[in-house]
């Protein structure tokens, strides 16, 4: 077992046991139910929406190589720049070069999975730059040094009262728990970041290929300010956000501020798509979009799972997924948490190191069902494991274990005797009380899991004795 799995049990185990940590999570997700169940409402058929939504992502991620140089071309018409990212590493390369070029030294920067996927921050603070997370919940974990908690809500698992106890400490407010004076004390933080930065970063809900505009969400407006103040936008976003049409977002919009808040429509829907224009009287001097791979075009050419590429990052399924509501999103330690995490995480980053996370589900078929866009996580999270077992590196001990086990299932009477013999052996390691120790055999298994009982019969003997050879 790697670091990274024994990490993830040890968090897990910690967090499991936290009441209050747990309840903290389920008041806020059952609060997200109760919103996205009064949200569907909205809908004559919720089930068709989710079908249409499907079919607008499909025909994207299926034609990405077509949708995207139709982006790219139009992005260019409006005097934008478009730099393709293999990697992570190209991707900062090209904004940390970009700043150091244009003499950054403040950055504000709205809510992106995709800067966090990469770690564009740290690289950027590496060099002297300050970066202010705008986005509220953003803006609280960065305070406290942290990742996003959860992919819609970053401090999902913070109370008021740690909230008001942090901004005390990082602003000298009054102690106090009263909402709208903790607001007022990030707005006056952050008005002043938006007002001297010189760069705005941000990610990008959706790319409309046939007009070029990119389609931003918030629930704050900090994107809107972030864009339009500073001289310089960069917007960063994965190759699998583009759709077709403008009129694609008038079924997305709305289905993702309903499954990822219960909203009818998300408080700021914003389409920027180049530079100001002669005659305009904001937006930025340069606009620069960076479509990031890294390992999406690999994940493409995987016809069983293309559809996780069609993920709009709504959250849904973490608050579907009763793993996640027990263990919480740092846990994971990974961008991207939950269900979608657990399948995409390992593509991405390497079987190798993350084929835990696969193991990390119950396979109830709830996030499958949440998911607005019907992508067949729990299926997945299937496939994974079974490429987990069949490339990645596993210990030669299990790796034997399963061929023989393979073989001996191939014939009834192997079966039989391997069962036997399994029975025998496991009597013998109880009997010699060896179980629990450094001794056990069966050490992998007990060293989380309650020791097996072994049956007195058979299942084929039990059957032959109640029903006969029948």
């Amino acid at each position: 077992m790697n670091s990274a799995a024994r990490s993830f049990l040890w968090n897990a185990a910690v967090k499991s046991a936290d009441l209050s940590h747990r309840e903290i999570i389920r008041h806020a997700i059952d609060s997200y139910d109760l919103a996205t169940r009064a949200g569907r409402k909205q809908y004559v058929n919720w089930q068709a929406a989710r079908q249409r939504a499907y079919e607008i992502k499909w025909e994207g991620v299926n034609h990405l190589d077509r949708y995207l140089l139709q982006f790219e071309a139009k992005v260019q018409e409006r005097g934008g720049h478009v730099f393709w990212a293999e990697n992570g590493e190209e991707a900062r390369e090209y904004v940390v070069r970009l700043a150091l070029r244009s003499g950054v030294h403040t950055i504000v920067k709205s809510k992106s999975m995709v800067s966090e996927e990469i770690h564009l921050s740290s690289a950027l603070e590496s060099q002297g730059i300050r970066v202010f997370e705008t986005d509220l919940g953003e803006f609280i974990v960065q305070l406290r040094n942290e990742p996003p908690y959860h992919i819609v809500t970053p401090a999902m698992h913070l109370t008021r009262k740690q909230i008001a106890a942090l901004f005390r400490e990082k602003f000298g407010i009054e102690e106090t728990e009263d909402s709208e004076v903790l607001v007022a004390a990030a707005r006056k933080a952050l008005r002043h970041a938006f007002f001297g930065a010189e760069m705005g970063i941000t990610g990008a809900n959706f790319l409309v290929a046939d007009t070029g505009m990119l389609a931003i969400t918030t629930n704050e407006g900090n994107a809107d300010l972030g864009m339009s103040l500073p001289r310089i936008h960069v917007a960063i976003a994965g190759i699998e956000k583009i759709v077709p049409k403008m009129e694609d977002l008038a079924v997305l919009w709305p289905v993702l501020a309903t499954a990822g808040t219960g909203q009818r429509i998300t408080c700021y829907n914003t389409l920027v798509g180049g530079p100001r224009r002669p005659g305009e009287k904001i937006g930025p001097e340069e606009f620069h979009v960076v479509l990031l791979d890294n390992g999406r075009s690999e994940l493409l050419g995987d016809a069983e799972m293309r559809d996780v590429l069609q993920c709009i990052r709504c959250g849904a399924c973490l608050n579907a997924c009763p793993v996640y509501r027990t263990i919480g999103g740092h846990t994971y330690a990974t961008t991207y948490q939950g269900p979608i995490g657990s399948v995409l995480t390992p593509r991405l980053r390497g079987m190798n190191e993350f084929q835990h996370l696969s193991f990390a589900s119950s396979l109830c078929g709830a996030c499958t069902e949440a998911c607005p866009v019907k992508i067949d996580l729990h299926h997945h999270l299937l496939h994974n494991r079974r490429n987990a077992v069949s490339s990645a590196r596993r210990p030669f001990a299990e790796r034997a274990a399963f061929r023989v086990w393979s073989w001996a299932m191939e014939s009834p009477r192997r079966a039989s005797f391997f069962g036997a013999l399994g029975r025998w052996a496991s009597r013998v390691v109880y009997s010699l009380g060896i179980s629990g120790t450094r001794f056990d055999p069966l050490g992998a298994w007990t060293e989380y899991h309650a020791p097996p009982a072994i049956p007195g019969k058979s299942f084929r003997t039990l059957w032959r004795e109640e029903h006969g050879n029948r």
